[in-house]
């Protein structure tokens, strides 16, 4: 069916509460653990259907953010959602302390059961109000950000459309938009700063509410880390600013060199070559048929995926003003297929769209083929090692969206993913200095990330720009309001991409074998299960970085 013709049905919140009840009270009845697997099944259909109309609202919203009917959907479904979760635990709480819980085990893995107690740690009933206020915060965050009004050029165009510009070969052109950017910044700043001081109050009350000391532990929890702690995390950003962080820098100079230029400026962020860098050529359609043209090409895999993407009209890409800005891709249970969100903006991030988001759709897409739905909930580092793996696995078919400069596009792949893992890294320990100390000022919190860049990127330098130099960059960055702890997880699988580049350069048909287990395998393992099943080394372990540096600086040389 066509993302067009999805019916859409509110969720009827008293219904739903009747039905969860239903179910719940014919699980605990039941006298075997195969009767409670088949009420389980119930549970699978019931969630879907929920979840599918929930997430058609959502994308519709996210298309055209001043459509009165689905504002007022994802407002309500803002408040309800909450409720969901707290359903969706209590039935959770009767599946985890089951007698029959060694035959459900067996059923749907030990992961599952895993994340069912760290959803028991989660949430309560208590915490709804709060959740929904948390919902509220974020949604007004992101349509505030949506709402960029930027004049430029006789034109109004929001924070994505101006990207083009952003990255311009002409430093006067993107020295004028970045001003534009940091003006709105500064404009919002005071709302900015307000809603994200409530997002981290409301968050730190809730996991006070579980008995937690800060977010930080309630944030783990729900980001499913079911195999590694903070610890792991801390040592692995140690890591980075041992070995990624000068190799980083290295390659910024060299950046700098081939610009022309005797000192990096931040309006210099993201611009890789003097003559500007490789932009896709021809239309958005013609993007979509190289994409398609590839993937027919990869494997008979992907070719299926993406057919069934196009004919089915599951993108949205095109970038426009109303649009939320940003880009995902997200699912449609119920007709067992993927969605992918996006703004094309003329850069080569269109081309990032066909590759890194495919990356999830397509593992989505075979992970829906699973019976067993909580093998589809795969966390997010595992997530994101499909994404950035597609990444390079798509290599060879540059020719097809930038022509002549493909090559030019290649090195600019490499260079951006490497000096990517310091930032990502950066965001994640800010995050947790400010849910460590949740008491903060907003000024407080601008100086930790200033100070914070000092380490992870030196090289930055904000000299002409009173924004950005009092520390707000990370007041563009979306998953700091909306998904606390996330962006660690595009650090940790850069590295098993960076793994999977190295194997593929050596022998691409061994390394996309590997590549198509992992997909398959899904959440049937843990991450770090995953990485021993497929043949990847484990990014927490130590000399893991270390390696990987090695490796990359030859590939760099090269």
């Amino acid at each position: 069916m066509k993302f067009k013709d999805m019916p859409y049905e509110r969720v009827n919140l008293d219904e739903l509460e009747k039905q969860f009840k239903q179910i719940i009270e014919e699980f605990k009845a039941a006298k075997s653990g195969e009767e409670q697997f088949a009420i389980h099944q119930k549970y699978y259909e019931l969630t879907e259907k929920v979840m599918t109309n929930m997430t058609i609202a959502h994308i519709r919203h996210d298309i055209d953010t001043t459509d009165e009917f689905y504002k007022k959907e994802q407002d309500y479904n803002d408040r309800i959602e909450p409720v969901l979760n707290n359903l969706m635990v209590i039935y959770q709480k009767e599946m985890y302390h089951s007698p029959y819980r060694a035959y459900l085990e067996e059923k749907i893995g030990p992961v599952a059961f895993k994340n069912m107690e760290l959803a028991l740690k989660s949430m309560d009933e208590k915490l709804i109000p709060l959740m929904q206020e948390e919902n509220a915060l974020t949604t007004e965050y992101n349509n505030l950000i949506a709402g960029a009004k930027i004049e430029w050029e006789g034109e109004i165009l929001n924070l994505s459309l101006m990207t083009p510009y952003m990255h311009s070969e002409d430093r006067q052109v993107r020295e004028k938009a970045w001003k534009k950017i940091s003006a709105f910044i500064g404009e919002k700043a005071e709302k900015l700063d307000e809603i994200y001081d409530k997002l981290v109050k409301n968050r730190t009350k809730q996991a006070k509410m579980m008995g937690y000391e800060n977010y930080v532990e309630l944030g783990y929890y729900r980001m499913n880390r079911n195999c590694y702690d903070k610890t792991a995390v801390e040592n692995f950003r140690n890591q980075v600013k041992t070995y990624f962080v000068p190799f980083a820098e290295k390659l910024h100079e060299r950046r700098m060199k081939r610009l022309g230029l005797e000192k990096l400026s931040y309006i210099d962020e993201g611009v890789y070559f003097k003559n500007g860098n490789p932009t896709p050529i021809g239309t958005p359609d013609d993007i979509m048929a190289s994409g398609q043209k590839m993937y027919a090409e990869l494997s008979l895999e992907t070719k299926e995926f993406f057919d069934m993407m196009m004919e089915n009209e599951l993108f949205d890409v095109l970038g426009r003003k109303t649009k939320k800005a940003g880009g995902y891709m997200t699912q449609l249970p119920v007709y067992r297929v993927p969605f992918i969100f996006a703004n094309f903006n003329k850069t080569d991030h269109d081309v990032n769209v066909i590759t890194h988001e495919c990356g999830h759709a397509f593992q989505g897409w075979l992970a829906m083929k699973d019976e067993i739905t909580e093998h589809w909930d795969i966390t997010m580092e595992t997530a994101e090692v499909h994404s950035m793996s597609m990444e390079f696995f798509t290599c060879p078919w540059m020719e097809l969206f930038f022509g002549e400069r493909a090559e030019d596009y290649r090195a600019m792949q490499m260079e951006s993913a490497a000096a990517f893992i310091p930032y990502g890294c950066m965001v994640d320990e800010f995050q947790h200095v400010v849910y460590e100390n949740p008491e903060m000022t907003p000024a407080e919190r601008n100086a930790v990330w200033t100070k914070l860049e000092k380490e992870y990127k030196p090289h930055l330098d904000y000299t002409g720009d009173e924004v950005f130099s009092e520390g707000r960059y990370w007041q563009r960055q979306q998953h700091i309001y909306n998904s606390p702890f996330y962006y660690i997880d595009y650090c940790i699988a850069q590295t098993c991409a960076f793994q999977y580049k190295v194997k593929m350069d050596q022998d691409y048909k061994a390394a996309w074998e590997s590549y198509l287990k992992l997909c398959k395998l899904s959440a049937s393992d843990f991450f770090t299960g995953l990485l021993k099943q497929v043949g990847l080394d484990n990014p927490f372990e130590n000399g893991c970085m270390k390696e990987i540096v090695e490796k990359l600086e030859e590939k760099i040389q090269e």
